[in-house]
């Protein structure tokens, strides 16, 4: 017994000595999304109403992404501007553009969402109901949703100094769903939609920054949403469409993101290719089975939290996740 009570002792000392002397052992932090909180940014957003250019609720809204986005270790910008909506007049844009990762400018990764709400439900079949403004919950609200909950993690992984994090910007982009709406009878004018993503792109030509590729995420919320390969994706960006299409059967999500090819649609992502000229894939919802190939609630007041679902916002959330730091 006395052997051991002396043994014992030594050991403890041996032990605290090569502990001085030992380097900290560091945790290599994996990022894991979570769709509950990506849920619960969507309802935040709903909750200040819709976020109509011009409106209380869109200022609201801008000040709570901000700061959000600085909380979550964002180096935050406000690109602030006009541009001429289809009637010719002059809209207000604030994009949010929110940096994290390397400062490098070279070899940078764009993710985007817009944040804006349709001001009507021009495809309400009641005339009068179509004057109303959305909620926006999938329409907006569900891709912003996904990125800020993307931005959460990627706040954690900076901190993390075992970790070499490729830069990265996050962009909400302004007034993308003030195209010109069903009911209008006037003259119809080219490129009235995305008017935060042409503004942001004729911006870019005189910033220094460059990036591999792009992806914008568009109504991503819903419980029976599809991804299919959207056509100008395919065109401008083929070699990401794969990557993320890959990425996605890995991850046991393929009955999500379908390998069908479908029509074009003229989303922010189109002007990040042909006017930034930045490889940019869409994510977006589509539905064959409706007229207007979108969810049946597409612009009408039907948009609201009851076509969220957590389980959709966490496949696509991983997808985007994985892509991004692998």
């Amino acid at each position: 017994m006395m052997k051991r009570h002396l043994f014992f002792p030594l050991l403890c000392i041996i032990g605290l000595l090569s502990a001085c002397h030992s380097k900290p052992k560091t945790t290599i932090q994996r990022p894991v999304f979570n769709g509950d909180s990506a849920y619960q940014y969507i309802q935040k957003q709903v909750q200040y109403g819709p976020r109509v250019p011009g409106t209380t609720a869109h200022h609201e809204c801008v000040i709570w992404l901000v700061q959000t986005l600085e909380r979550m270790g964002g180096s935050v910008e406000q690109q602030r501007g006009t541009m001429t909506n289809y009637e010719d007049q002059q809209m207000p844009v604030i994009n949010l553009i929110a940096h994290f990762g390397s400062r490098d400018l070279n070899n940078r990764i764009l993710l985007a969402a817009h944040y804006d709400t349709r001001p009507w439900s021009d495809e309400e079949e009641d005339y009068e109901s179509r004057f109303t403004p959305i909620d926006g919950a999938n329409d907006g609200a569900s891709g912003v949703g996904v990125l800020l909950e993307v931005a959460r993690q990627l706040g954690q992984l900076q901190q993390d100094s075992t970790r070499n994090l490729r830069g990265i910007d996050i962009v909400f982009f302004d007034c993308e769903d003030y195209g010109t709406p069903a009911f209008f009878t006037g003259t119809q004018k080219d490129n009235t939609w995305c008017l935060g993503s042409q503004f942001w792109a004729e911006w870019r030509s005189i910033r220094r920054e460059q990036y591999q590729f792009g992806i914008v995420l568009d109504m991503v919320g819903a419980p029976d949403a599809v991804f299919p390969k959207e056509h100008y994706s395919v065109q401008y960006a083929r070699n990401y469409v794969e990557k993320i299409w890959r990425a996605a059967a890995a991850l046991g999500y393929g009955n999500l993101f379908t390998n069908r090819q479908e029509y074009p649609v003229v989303d922010d992502h189109y002007y990040i290719n042909t006017l930034a000229s930045i490889p940019c894939v869409d994510i977006i919802h589509y539905n064959r089975s409706s007229d207007t190939g979108f969810p049946f609630w597409w612009h009408t007041q039907q948009d609201n939290m009851n076509h969220i679902s957590s389980a959709t916002l966490q496949a696509v959330g991983e997808v985007v996740l994985k892509v991004i730091t692998e």
